[in-house]
């Protein structure tokens, strides 16, 4: 027998990205139609951590749907099961499950379900609380689109669109000054940004974690991009990519953080490189942030809005553990423990590569066999060092 819980709480964990006020809008209007009270908890499972819930009504969600960020605000460094509660001035962490305090307050304010709106973080985080047989509903958000279970993230198309501009932008600067442009965007262990801005963008190189690179297959293609006449090479790297051989650059390093690597700086390196070893100058831009900010673009105002309506649903229907995913041009749901089985990365047979790499465009694993044959057709030009 299912049963239907009448208070649900509904909260936004992890990063922020565009399209999580869409989601609060869809799952709060829904739910009220339906008859069930809303929670918001603030701040992710901060707010669990710390008893801070309020009524989410109507009014409180409406005209929110083209607005970035999130009205109950987030955090990254909030999981209960792991919790920093110290720092000793050597940089020791101390660290406590909290997990009892969370209870505590889903029962003070008899919450019977709950919404979380995060990537695979936060869907881990939730699961002691489905193991307590609390039913809960993930929604998956990130910009990367690298939660496994679901082949489309919203948070994504608008950082998409984001990199697309800067990399349109780009364009005109390197042509105009004859340069290499570096454009450094997100995507730490998964290249769906850089590869899908890249694409269109027509970047001609295009650097991504899953596939390592050689510096010199992207000074040849800037070599050969001189010889037919083009002034510009315009890069688009995800901050996760490497050298083939090395490691991924390393920006900070945040002790009090679940997950304390942050990464940055890659597109740096590779203007220096570009500068010291070509006749070329090259420039670097890191979007960073950027990318999660402003409004939602309509495809996850629309998305945010189905996943919001779906989660409500399986709620109503009487399920539990379930993750809402898109899966085969559709909206759907897997078990909610399918995110932690991986990251989604990019196959390297993935469409978009091969699509990209009919385009003259190199990831820097290798150099186009076209162009290949055209360099030796030429002989050298003596634009390498």
């Amino acid at each position: 027998m299912t049963t239907t819980p009448r208070r649900i709480g509904v909260l936004t964990g992890g990063g922020d990205c565009p399209g999580l006020n869409a989601v609060l809008r869809s799952v709060t209007k829904h739910a009220i139609q339906s008859g069930l009270d809303v929670h918001g908890i603030e701040d992710g499972f901060l707010g669990l951590i710390e008893n801070r819930v309020r009524d989410l009504r109507y009014d409180d969600v409406s005209g929110i749907l083209k607005l970035g960020g999130t009205i109950l605000g987030t955090s990254n460094k909030a999981n209960p099961a792991r919790f920093a509660t110290g720092q000793a001035e050597d940089g020791t962490v101390t660290w406590e499950d909290v997990t009892a305090d969370c209870f505590a307050t889903i029962e003070e304010h008899g919450l019977e379900a709950l919404v979380v709106i995060g990537g695979d973080g936060t869907m881990a985080c939730a699961q002691p609380f489905a193991a307590a047989g609390i039913p809960v509903i993930g929604v998956p958000k990130t910009i990367d689109n690298d939660v496994h279970g679901t082949e489309l993230t919203f948070g994504f198309q608008s950082a998409v669109e984001v990199a697309t501009e800067a990399l349109d932008r780009v364009h005109t600067t390197a042509e105009s000054h004859g340069r290499a442009l570096v454009v450094e965007v997100m995507g730490r262990n998964a290249g769906w940004i850089a590869l899908h801005a890249g694409i269109a963008g027509g970047a001609d190189v295009v650097l991504i974690p899953e596939i390592p690179f050689r510096l010199d297959h992207i000074l040849e293609q800037i070599d050969w991009r001189t010889s037919i006449g083009r002034r510009s090479t315009v890069i688009c790297v995800a901050e996760g990519a490497c050298m083939e051989g090395g490691e991924q650059v390393i920006h900070t390093l945040d002790p009090t953080s679940p997950d304390p690597v942050k990464l940055g700086g890659i597109g740096e390196q590779i203007a220096h490189e570009i500068d010291s070893r070509s006749d070329v100058e090259a420039r670097a831009v890191t979007l960073g942030h950027v990318q999660r900010g402003g409004s939602p673009v309509a495809d996850d105002r629309v998305l945010g809005t189905l996943f919001g309506a779906h989660a409500t649903r399986l709620l109503l229907d009487g399920a539990a553990n379930r993750m809402v995913a898109w899966r085969h041009g559709a909206v759907g749901d897997v078990d909610i423990t399918v995110p932690g089985q991986g990251q989604r990365t990019v196959p390297l047979d993935d469409p978009h590569v091969l699509a990209a790499r009919s385009c003259y465009t190199t990831f820097g694993d290798e150099v186009p066999r076209k162009l290949r044959e055209e360099a030796r057709g030429r002989g050298p030009r003596g634009l390498l060092r």
